[in-house]
């Protein structure tokens, strides 16, 4: 059975930032999906204030359930670690192992505030929310630094709606626990955005599986191929 990868991005961005590691992963013979969550991208003009957890929870469900995609190594890259989790809550059944990439990994009943508190101080008074602004080298723009790769990653990024980061996760489901997962960790990032202690023991009691990259926020843009390594890496029990 061809193993499945369902690569999904994190907020502002696009599934075109997964360009540079989906052949590393085709080229071992995986199946790869990148979807572009709606309010993003060439899906922007549906962005509204309604645009939250919920309808990126949906969008990737969707994918899954349209293609009968199973057996995934679901991958959420910073914000979409919110959105993975509610995906695995929703369809565990689905779902071979989750991966945490520079991600939020989220309680029940945990908003995207809660998980990160920094992006909470740019919040205007509208409903829309721009993206992080370029910090000076060696965090650049979510850590890109070259001129070319911050050129190309500005042609992908657009506002989201705030609905995004305030909506609560529900993560209910027994089985969802019972999924492994993988945490992956960049490690040039700017002081601030501190992350939280992985738990020695993952909750379907197997040891933490933690492993790091040592680049900025965007490793897909900026290390695409020790990333796609590392995907390749992580363990997965495939049904005989």
């Amino acid at each position: 059975m061809t193993l499945t990868y369902v690569l999904v991005h994190g907020a502002w961005h696009t599934g075109q930032a997964w360009a540079r590691v989906v052949p590393r992963l085709a080229a071992s013979g995986r199946r790869v999906f990148t979807p572009t969550l709606t309010g993003y991208g060439e899906t922007a003009h549906l962005l509204s204030p309604d645009v939250g957890l919920g309808t990126h929870t949906a969008d990737v469900v969707r994918l899954l359930e349209e293609e009968d995609l199973r057996d995934v190594v679901l991958v959420g890259h910073s914000y979409a670690g919110m959105v993975v989790s509610a995906v695995a809550n929703r369809v565990p059944e689905r779902i071979a192992r989750l991966v945490y990439l520079d991600a939020m990994v989220p309680a029940d009943g945990e908003n995207a505030f809660d998980v990160m508190p920094i992006p909470r101080s740019m919040l205007g008074t509208g409903w829309r929310m721009p993206p992080l602004p370029e910090l000076p080298a060696p965090f650049g723009l979510f850590g890109v630094t070259d001129p070319g790769d911050v050129a190309w990653v500005r042609t992908m990024l657009s506002d989201q709606s705030v609905r995004c980061l305030e909506e609560p996760v529900v993560l209910d489901n027994p089985a969802f626990a019972a999924i492994p997962r993988t945490h992956i960790h960049c490690t040039v990032k700017p002081e601030g955005f501190d992350r939280r202690p992985v738990p020695a023991v993952q909750p379907n009691g197997e040891p933490a599986d933690v492993r790091e990259l040592a680049t900025g926020h965007d490793c897909m843009i900026t290390a695409p191929g020790e990333l796609a390594g590392m995907l390749l890496d992580v363990p997965v029990s495939m049904p005989v």
